[in-house]
């Protein structure tokens, strides 16, 4: 029993002086603004990318159907063609609706006691 108390006081001690050399970090911004910072600059590198992919890819494709001499690869290629150009508008979509819609929720996103 005296080990198991000597024990309990040992991990309470070690407990507080932890918790003494605790550094408390105070947020420069609230969670939503940095989420929205966050959120602005990964679709801006997304949308970055996927449209110097698209124009490379859209290239490569158009190419590919010129210098095909079969059909089936032709339409193989122009429905890449199609594809490339659906998903690079359905990413800059994703963009424009969210610009779009975020003002209309502006101030909803807090949390007041």
């Amino acid at each position: 029993m005296k080990k198991l108390y000597r024990f309990y006081c040992i991990t309470l001690t070690l407990l507080f002086l932890v918790s003494l050399c605790c550094i408390t970090a105070f947020a420069a911004d609230d969670m939503w603004t940095v989420a929205n910072r966050i959120i602005v600059d990964v679709y801006s590198k997304i949308a970055g990318v996927s449209t110097v992919l698209a124009g490379l890819m859209s290239a490569v494709a158009v190419i590919g159907a010129k210098l095909s001499n079969n059909q089936h690869k032709v339409d193989q290629a122009w429905d890449w063609l199609r594809r490339i150009w659906i998903t690079w508008a359905v990413i800059n979509g994703i963009g424009a609706f969210i610009a779009y819609v975020v003002p209309l929720f502006d101030g909803l996103a807090t949390i007041q006691p």
